[in-house]
This record gives structure tokens, sequence and C-alpha cells, in this order.
């Protein structure tokens, strides 16, 4: 029996409230938004360096109260929080050194498993990092000022990466 060639296909595309609304006249224009995106982060970055230091302050007495024995259970994801935070604040404030520092951070805490702790050494060694990278001298620098600092930090990383794992309490 012959086969019977398919229908043809018809295409037809729906017209969304979004994409009607995205057509319509008005709107301001790009070089205008990033302008006034520009200074609302101006204007924001003294809060900003407020915000900094409590945060800094906070993860610092996390991590003291981990190495005092006193910490709350879920600790782990506390500095993971607070890291993420530095990490993705502190690149939308410009503060790149800070940013590559809570990155790091933030990608050693994500690849311990759950249950697992993390070597006190390394958080605290990139906690110092972190408050030498909100001083004056050091927040605008970029990361090829700072080679040395920059690939001790990733040494310590590959090292976290690879020493092995503290069985859970």
């Amino acid at each position: 029996m012959p086969k019977t060639p398919a229908p043809e296909a018809h295409t037809f595309f729906v017209d969304t409230r979004f994409q009607r609304m995205a057509r319509r006249p008005g709107g301001v224009p790009r070089e205008l938004a990033l302008e006034s995106a520009q200074s609302n982060i101006d204007q924001s970055r003294p809060d900003f360096e407020i915000w900094l230091d409590a945060e800094l302050q906070n993860l610092a007495v996390v991590v003291r109260s981990v190495q005092a024995g006193a910490a709350a259970p879920g600790w782990p994801e506390d500095v993971s929080s607070r890291s993420r935070q530095l990490r993705d604040l502190g690149t939308t404030m410009g503060f790149v050194l800070l940013t590559f520092v809570a990155n790091n951070l933030c990608e050693i805490l994500e690849a311990k498993p759950a249950g697992h702790d993390c070597d006190m050494e390394t958080i605290t060694c990139h906690l110092d990092a972190l408050f030498l990278a909100r001083q004056e001298e050091y927040r605008h620098l970029r990361l090829e000022d700072v080679p040395e600092l920059t690939k001790g930090l990733r040494l310590v990383k590959e090292s976290a990466s690879i020493s092995p794992d503290v069985a859970p309490k």
C-alpha cells in the first residue's frame, strides 16, 4: 500500500500581550536607561559600603563561633549565603577584587557535599582577603594588579578541592 504524504504543517505565531507591549511606542532610550542605572548605583554606594562593613563583621562572627566550637548547625550555608551576596553585589558596585575573593569562597563551599565541614583555615584565609579587598587602597584594583594574591587564593581553592573530606559530625 503506497504511503500517503503527510499533510503540510502550518506554522502560526501567537502575538502575546508582552510582545504587543514591547512594540508600543515610548519607553526610555538605552543610553538614558544606562545612565539612570549608573546614577542609582552611584547614589547607593555609601549604603553599600555600610552594608559591606556589617556583612564582613557578621561573617567574621560566624567564623569565630565555628573556631570556638559554638557555631550553629547551619553555619556552612550561612557563610555560603553571605559569600554569594558579597560576590553578587560586589560585581554591581565595581569591587572587582572583593568579587573574586567571594566567588572563590563560594566555589570552595559549593564543592563540599552537604554535611561535610570545610577547612577553617581556607575560610579564614578568604575572610582575611575579603577584609583586605574592602580597604580603600585595594577596593578598586583589578585582578592583574595583585597577581600574588589572586594566584595564592586560586592555589588555596585548588588544595581545598583535592583535600580529603572531613566526615560529618
